[in-house]
């Protein structure tokens, strides 16, 4: 009984630290998609690997009887989740190169977008896109601020 109040309590708090992480992938995904653009890799991957983890540990959870009697199968997909988000945060390796004591536009209402010219900069990771016009840009700025 006490090892499963004990799995329980581990399950929710995997859901919990799941869920702030899903919710900031979830805002880049979005300013991607709502852009029209590709959402890069290195967000992609992680979010995926966020995702099925946060549904593995909702099943689980919600499984446990029949959970208990695989308990080995449960151990081998964790540390295949552990071993996903390894290669998820690896994808993430050019973060290191972030200037982050100096960013330009910083987060407001429009994500940490800004603009100058017809260059586009997403200010955490100093990432520039070019592919669209100003015009495009000014529109998709408008609706940002509209949805704030």
């Amino acid at each position: 009984m006490l090892a499963g109040w004990i799995f329980d309590f581990f399950r929710l708090l995997e859901l919990v630290t799941l869920i702030p992480t899903l919710g900031m992938l979830a805002f880049f995904v979005n300013g991607y998609v709502s852009q029209n653009e590709l959402t890069p890799n290195y967000i992609l991957v992680l979010f995926i690997v966020s995702v099925l983890a946060a549904v593995w540990a909702l099943v689980t959870l919600f499984r446990r009887q029949s959970t208990r009697e695989s308990a080995a199968f449960v151990a081998f997909v964790d540390i295949c989740f552990v071993g996903a988000f390894i290669g998820a945060v690896y994808t993430l390796r050019g973060i290191a190169n972030a200037n982050c004591t100096s960013v330009s536009g910083g987060f407001s209402s429009t994500g940490g977008v800004s603009s100058s010219g017809s260059t586009v900069t997403i200010s955490p990771l100093d990432i520039n896109y070019t592919p669209f016009s100003t015009r495009t840009l000014a529109k998709w700025i408008a609706s940002q601020e509209l949805e704030g």
